[in-house]
C-alpha cells in the first residue's frame, strides 16, 4: 500500500543547472538551481524557478536573459559551492577558476568549463509563490566538440548529474537502459505518441 507524503517537491531526477546572468554593472554571476527543465519543443524553451531573494533573480529580471550551463560529474563540488554562496558577496567565477564567456546571442554569461550550455531569452515570467518561473526561449545550444557523437551532444560524454530533493544529495545518471519510442513497442498495439 502506498503511503501519503503530502504535498511536496519530490520528483526524480531533478537537473543540476548553473544559471548564468549579468547584474547592472555587467558583472557575471552563476548560481545552482534544480527547479528547472524543458517546457516546450517548438519553440524550444526551458524554465528555471528562482526565489526573489537570489542575486540571479534580480539579474534575470533586469536583463531578460540567462544561460544554463550543465556541469559534469567531476564538477559536483563546484556546482554545490555555487549554490551555497551569494553572488552579491562573492565572485563565484573567480573563486572557482571558472571562465565567464559572454554570450553572443543573449545578455548573459556561461561557464566555459561546462560541456553543454543553453542560451536563453526570457519570454514569460510566472509568479508561483516562493519561486518565480522564468521561461526562456533557447536561442542557441553550445557543446564542446569532444563531447559530441554523430554531430549531437552525447550524454555519456557530458556526464551530467542529478539532485535528489529528498536527501539533498547528488547522483550520477547511471547506465543506458534502451532507446525511447522503440523499447516498449512490443508491449501492445501501436499508439500515437501524441495521445
Amino acid at each position: 500500500m502506498k503511503k501519503s507524503l503530502g504535498a511536496n517537491t519530490i520528483l526524480f531526477p531533478t537537473p543540476v543547472l548553473l544559471v548564468g546572468s549579468y547584474d547592472a554593472q555587467m558583472k557575471p554571476n552563476i548560481m545552482t538551481a534544480a527547479w528547472g527543465g524543458i517546457c516546450c519543443s517548438n519553440p524550444p524553451c526551458v524554465t528555471v524557478s528562482l526565489r526573489k531573494a537570489t542575486h540571479s533573480y534580480s539579474n534575470i529580471q533586469l536583463r531578460k536573459a540567462y544561460t544554463l550551463s550543465i556541469p559534469s560529474e567531476d564538477q559536483v563540488k563546484q556546482a554545490d559551492y555555487v549554490g551555497i554562496v551569494s553572488g552579491k558577496k562573492v565572485d563565484k567565477f573567480e573563486q572557482l577558476g571558472f571562465t565567464p564567456i559572454k554570450s553572443e546571442v543573449v545578455s548573459a554569461p556561461y561557464v566555459k568549463e561546462c560541456r553543454l550550455t543553453l542560451e536563453c531569452e526570457v519570454v514569460h515570467i510566472v509568479e508561483l509563490g516562493l519561486h518565480t518561473q522564468f521561461v526562456g526561449k533557447v536561442i542557441d545550444v553550445k557543446v564542446d566538440e569532444e563531447f559530441m557523437a554523430g554531430g549531437k551532444a552525447d550524454i555519456s560524454k557530458i556526464r551530467p548529474f542529478a539532485y535528489d530533493p529528498v536527501s539533498s544529495s547528488y547522483y550520477g545518471l547511471g547506465e543506458f537502459l534502451g532507446s525511447a519510442f522503440k523499447l516498449g513497442k512490443d508491449l501492445g498495439k501501436e499508439v500515437d505518441a501524441n495521445d
